[in-house]
């Protein structure tokens, strides 16, 4: 059973869910992690879908949309 692994780190909740959503059109599983002293949130996939789930976001964003990838 492989792990979870970062897929990316995005300034706010909203901005997390999208990509979550996004993920989830694509037929991904991911789960959202956001530290309590901080306003960013983690998005995290099975790390056997990491690679399906960067090419999914990158076809279905803009170039510059994600703030951060790990």
């Amino acid at each position: 059973m492989s792990g979870k692994v970062q897929l990316a780190v995005l300034g706010d909740v909203a901005e997390a869910e999208e990509m979550q959503e996004i993920l989830r059109n694509a037929g991904i599983d991911s789960s959202l992690e956001q530290a309590p002293e901080e306003d960013a949130v983690s998005v995290f996939v099975a790390e056997g879908d990491r690679e399906t789930a960067q090419d999914a976001i990158e076809a279905l964003t803009e170039p510059g949309d994600i703030i951060a990838e790990p």
